[in-house]
């Protein structure tokens, strides 16, 4: 079996999803992949992407994250889906709502409720994600923000729940982002100006795995299964199963 986890000069946190089990079977190496910010790659990163078959990125960041970082001329096709995109009052309500969730004692339940609000106030964009995925090029994928932490954690997890993989399993996998991207949060904890913003950093580059089991149970009590959560992004059957094809 192929190793999951991948090194890409410049990246972090680069792991193929292919590999679990599945009903007795695995999920396919070489179709999806997750990553970090990919415009940190090296030219040996960008070569060890291409030699891994990668032939398209799926670019998560928002419009504004992209006017900082603008895409070069990069040698796959990027495909834009901002999984979390709103206008500035917009942004100022979701910041309260995550300031509110914040305050929570258990970094779990923090986290979790964080999650639920992108999940529920960017719902058409987590639906378009899905709808990228499906539709994407045969050939490798590789799904990237600028963290390579939160919104491909989501987008994965939802993934490999189209794809049969246990809840459990999609949340250890989760999990490992923390581990995998300590590096750079340490240089983030390093840099804090007060002890408030090192533990509210601290917070928020944990990956607790039980925040992402409640996630899916929530999403099943207010929606009837996570099926029906995506179809209420715009997703439709035929597309869930092309994805799910995709990665089995």
């Amino acid at each position: 079996m192929p190793p999951r986890d991948l090194v890409w000069d410049g990246c972090l946190n680069v792991r193929d999803l292919g590999g679990f089990a599945v009903d007795g079977g695995e999920t396919r190496f070489g179709s999806v992949v997750r990553a970090d910010s990919v415009s940190q790659l090296t030219p040996a990163g960008w070569q060890a992407l291409t030699d891994y078959g990668v032939r398209t990125v799926l670019d998560l960041r928002g419009d504004h994250e992209r006017e900082e970082d603008p895409p070069r001329d990069l040698p796959v096709e990027v495909l834009h889906v901002p999984f979390m995109e709103a206008n500035e009052q917009e942004w100022n309500e979701i910041a309260e709502e995550l300031e509110a969730v914040a305050k929570q004692p258990r970094v779990a339940d923090a986290t979790r409720d964080a999650y639920l609000i992108f999940l529920e106030r960017f719902r058409p964009n987590v639906g378009a994600a899905v709808k990228a995925v499906a539709h994407a090029p045969e050939r490798g994928l590789v799904i990237h923000c600028v963290g390579g932490k939160d919104r491909t954690g989501l987008l994965t997890a939802l993934l490999l729940y189209l794809a049969g993989v246990p809840v459990e399993e999609i949340a250890r996998d989760y999990a490992v982002s923390e581990e995998r991207l300590r590096p750079r949060h340490d240089k983030w904890l390093e840099a804090a100006e007060s002890d408030a913003e090192r533990e509210r950093l601290e917070r928020i580059t944990q990956c607790p795995p039980e925040a992402i089991v409640e996630v899916f149970g929530e999403l099943e009590r207010r929606y009837g299964s996570v099926e029906d959560y995506l179809r209420a992004a715009g997703v439709t059957d035929e597309e869930m199963e092309l994805a799910r094809r995709r990665l089995r």
